[in-house]
């Protein structure tokens, strides 16, 4: 399914992170050190990188750097550096995304799973639920084969649940994924008025409201 290299220096947390990437299928190369990830980096062709940040030998950051400069992988850094000032530093590095600890292991399964789900992708990138149907190339949505008028903010919405189907989407990462933002300076209500409006467009009961945590599609997604 995906190869990813593991940069954790807590033992257990590595460890614990390997067995739960593992039961879901990928293989996982771990270091604790980055002179043990870099062996790993130039020697493996790596799909996805987890980099925490303070590590024994050096930063991650100047790691992260090295796997921008000579690879397309998706680049997630795992730390407690929670700042605003050490995460603008981390997507400045060319991360895909920047995880604080402490962190929900079913979270950030989910997002490591999105990750790798678009490694798969075709160019056409049609995405079909039951009868609905989704071309992302060329942004537009069909349901029973007739056109559904969608704006552009509800189609983003709408692909964002469709590639982590069967995932919990906490409001703050719709927010962040398809608003680009982090709920600071956006209503409340915004998620949940637009999956309302998406919900009565598409006619359909497979968005699924996860008391306390999100939203879901429930429904099986393939690619065609």
């Amino acid at each position: 399914m995906g190869k990813i290299l593991l940069l954790e220096d807590d033992i257990s947390l590595n460890r614990g992170i390997s067995l739960k990437l593992a039961k879901e299928g990928y293989e996982v190369l771990s270091a604790h050190t980055i002179r043990e990830a870099t062996d790993i980096f130039v020697n493996e062709l790596i799909d996805l990188v987890i980099c925490d940040i303070t590590l024994p030998d050096g930063n991650g950051l100047d790691f992260g750097r090295t796997v921008r400069e000579k690879s397309n992988a998706f680049l997630i850094y795992l730390t407690a550096m929670d700042q605003e000032i050490d995460i603008v530093n981390g997507y400045d590095t060319g991360a895909d995304d920047y995880i604080t600890k402490p962190f929900s292991v079913n979270i950030f399964i989910s997002k490591v799973n999105a990750f790798m789900r678009r490694l798969g992708n075709n160019e056409e990138g049609v995405l079909v639920s039951g009868d609905i149907e989704v071309s992302v190339k060329k942004m537009q949505v069909k349901k029973a084969d007739k056109l559904v008028p969608l704006s552009k903010t509800e189609l983003k919405l709408l692909i964002y649940l469709l590639e982590n189907a069967g995932c919990i989407l906490s409001k703050e990462d719709i927010l962040e994924k398809v608003w680009g933002v982090d709920g600071q300076f956006i209503d409340d209500n915004t998620v949940t008025v637009n999956i309302s409006r998406l919900k009565n467009k598409l006619g359909a009961d497979c968005i699924a409201n996860v008391r306390g945590l999100g939203y879901l599609w429930t429904k099986k997604v393939s690619r065609r």
